[in-house]
């Protein structure tokens, strides 16, 4: 039971860090069909990252896009982990390795406690995954998902 129910639960980023990231999504997806989601939490208690990053995935109904092209990135701050979940058609192009990689180049900038940049970057860096296999499409491309961070608990 929470003591203070009217108080605002504290924001895991500040202003500028939320739009930094979302901007970044929305450059990601400038060029490509595919989508790029951020779900942020404190904790990820007695789970392991991949496994919480998939089930936020298909509980945000991400695998509905048309070209199974969306991705995830998920943090959870307090615990300092993290995950990134590609669905199938993206997955099949990259692989895991390509996963792994952008993982650690975001850990190097937690590491420097950058954590929005960190997300930022990992953003952009997906994005021209997904536009190198999935290139935008004037006469048919749309936003499928919404470019906000996700907060959870």
């Amino acid at each position: 039971m929470k003591l203070f129910p009217w108080q605002k639960k504290k924001s895991l980023f500040n202003e500028e860090d939320t739009r930094l990231i979302v901007k970044a999504i929305r450059h990601a997806e400038q060029r490509t069909s595919g989508e790029v989601r951020v779900f942020v939490e404190s904790r990820c208690s007695w789970m392991d990252a991949m496994d919480r990053a998939a089930e936020i995935f298909f509980t945000l109904k991400m695998e509905k896009t048309e070209q199974r092209n969306a991705v995830l990135v998920y943090v959870a701050l307090k615990d300092r982990q993290l995950a990134v979940f590609g669905d199938e058609g993206i997955h099949q192009k990259v692989g895991s390795a390509y996963w792994k990689k952008v993982v650690s180049e975001m850990l190097l900038s937690f590491d420097k406690d950058h954590y929005a940049k960190g997300i930022a970057d990992c953003a952009i860096q997906i994005g021209e995954a997904l536009t190198t296999h999935f290139p935008f499409d004037r006469g048919t491309d749309k936003n499928e998902l919404p470019d906000e961070i996700v907060f959870g608990n």
